[in-house]
């Protein structure tokens, strides 16, 4: 399950300046799923093999990602299921950032071609792995670190801002945005002599428009010194973005009438995790494997054994597609780009059913959000578990929204449905393993859902209908854009951006019922591009400007609808 907001900033898409090819992963060898699984089966054995530690935590575009993707496809095509990607295979490749790359970086002291230019060596300076490629030429002016609890802050328009960045405490890329935002051509980071310098290659938070560095040792005392008497200076950074290919395993059982070959019911579930920890990791300072067993190896189990059931009943009338997604904990990535480049015709589509971290069951209590999104769903959920040898506890939740990938098929119009065994300890760290799995409850997970796909597939000529219900629900937990609700700060807005990136703003998907977002008449399609008069380039710009406010405030917002400004005013509610 993805985190939207993780340690107060947004874990989504960076939009990119320049890119560097994506490269070809190392052929190097899967481990061998026999040796790994052993006398294990069913879905059991499935967690087993995708939270091996040779799989080193399936990051997204990585090594092992692949080797699971793999697996994946093998485990569908033992099932008989057929290949429903890109080009008859069973994958969907798709592009994401994984890091960044330094070109050039320079600093000079003084004005060009005067007498006592400094040039600063490389060895005390680094550009940040999201700094913006450029030249800036202007004084330097020693300034106040942004705050990100208040609206605005000194006009920097037209120089080279310098903040002193002390041991740790400031948030680089929310200043070096601010700062930008500000109207700063460039920005320079004054480190302690305890800290490092960054290091761009692992940096996929999006890029801010100016040159930003930063400076230590001799370097920032001579920045220092400039700065506070306005000198000029010419800063320099050239960063390009490294991207690499991630993959979605797609596999379909058709469906046995043809009049509804075109109204798939979609089961899906993520399989990436974190890798080794970093951003999005709640045990931040460990590089450990974060084997995901739970998160999430269990929905991917269950969407196999989904599978497995389904392929040996009887033929349904209308498809059933099995989309196993990657990019998940990086904001949806694999489902946002399967929605947009569907490899199954999907405006038909009826349904989607998605199984996030589903290997915890407790006291046979199953979640499920999405209840409000079809007005049949009720009746289905309850006639399919009074049917279970064992039925659940159901615990309904009508918002279609929320931290996984039912989220990008429901702001495409699809009722969605999500089985969620809950949270735990264990969550985004390293101690998410095999052994901590309910293999039993994985198996009711998806004997429920594949029972559940086969009365919306049908058997007949006239399968059932869902009535689609828009905006439904409240949310799951704070949404992409608003401050985390455990934070005890920060105003409540009731947007749902799109997490798929593009050029400048935030697209929604949609706004939550009788919201401050919905009370202004901001709308599905809309693109938030200035937030309290300040720019909204990506989705980190938009939170720190939301951040930036009270509950309470009356704001200014303006989107683009059908290619022209409108400019709305909204009141920020309290969470």
């Amino acid at each position: 399950m993805s985190l939207f907001v993780r340690n107060g900033t947004i874990a989504a898409a960076a939009l990119t300046l320049a890119l560097t090819p994506a490269p070809a992963l190392p052929q190097a060898a899967c481990p061998d799923p026999a040796a790994v699984i052993g006398p294990l089966s069913g879905p059991l054995g499935d967690v087993r093999y995708l939270a091996d530690d040779a799989l080193e935590g399936r990051a997204a575009a990585s090594q092992g990602e692949r080797c699971a993707a793999s697996y994946i496809a093998e485990r569908m095509a033992s099932i008989g299921l057929q290949p429903a990607g890109s080009d008859g295979t069973w994958f969907q490749d798709f592009s994401l950032r994984v890091g960044a790359a330094v070109d050039a970086a320079g600093l000079r002291l003084g004005a060009d071609g005067s007498e006592g230019v400094t040039a600063l060596e490389s060895s005390l300076l680094a550009p940040f792995g999201f700094s913006g490629s450029g030249r800036a030429e202007a004084p330097l002016r020693l300034v106040d670190a942004p705050d990100p609890h208040a609206h605005g802050g000194a006009d920097v328009t037209g120089v080279i801002a310098v903040v002193e960045a002390g041991e740790g405490e400031l948030d680089a890329h929310f200043a070096a945005s601010a700062l930008s935002a500000r109207g700063a051509v460039g920005v320079i980071l004054l480190l302690d002599e305890s800290r490092a310098l960054p290091d761009a290659e692992g940096e996929t938070r999006p890029f801010v428009g100016v040159p930003v560095v930063a400076v230590r040792g001799e370097g920032a005392t001579a920045v220092r010194e400039a700065a506070t008497s306005g000198a000029p200076g010419t800063l320099e950074a050239r960063v390009k973005a490294v991207e690499a290919r991630a993959r979605n395993v797609v596999g379909v059982l058709p469906g046995a009438v043809a009049a509804h070959a075109e109204e798939p019911v979609i089961i899906g579930a993520h399989y990436d995790h974190l890798g080794r920890g970093g951003s999005g990791s709640l045990a931040p300072d460990s590089r450990e494997i974060h084997n995901g067993a739970d998160d999430n190896a269990s929905g991917t189990a269950a969407l196999l054994e989904a599978a497995r059931r389904l392929a040996g009943g009887p033929a349904p009338a209308r498809p059933v597609v099995f989309v196993a997604f990657s990019g998940e904990e990086r904001g949806l990535l694999g489902s946002g780009h399967w929605v947009a480049h569907p490899t199954v015709p999907l405006d038909g589509a009826v349904a989607m059913i998605n199984m996030d971290m589903v290997g915890r069951l407790r006291d046979d209590a199953l979640t499920v959000y999405g209840v409000g999104t079809a007005e049949e769903w009720d009746d289905i959920l309850d006639r399919t578990n009074a049917g279970l040898d064992r039925p659940f506890t159901l615990g309904k939740n009508p918002d279609g929204y929320g931290p996984s990938d039912h989220s990008s098929f429901y702001g495409a119009g699809i009722p969605v449905l999500f089985l969620f065994t809950n949270t735990h300890a264990d969550y985004h760290r390293p101690s998410d393993d095999w052994e901590r799995i309910d293999a039993d409850g994985v198996e009711r997970v998806a004997a429920f859902a594949a029972d559940i796909a086969a009365v919306l597939a049908g058997s007949g000529d006239t399968p059932i209908a869902l009535s689609l219900v828009r905006g439904a629900g409240r949310p799951l937990r704070a949404e992409a854009g608003d401050a985390p609700a455990s934070s005890g700060y920060g105003p409540y807005f009731g947007s749902i951006p799109d997490m798929t990136p593009i050029d400048h703003g935030v697209r929604l998907t949609g706004v939550r019922d009788d919201s401050p977002a919905a009370r202004a008449g901001l709308r599905e399609g809309d693109i938030i591009i200035r937030f309290g008069g300040e720019d909204v380039g990506d989705l980190y710009a938009y939170t720190y400007a939301l951040r930036a406010h009270a509950p309470g405030d009356t704001v200014e917002v303006t989107v683009l609808r059908e290619g022209r400004e409108v400019t709305l005013q909204a009141v920020l509610g309290r969470r």
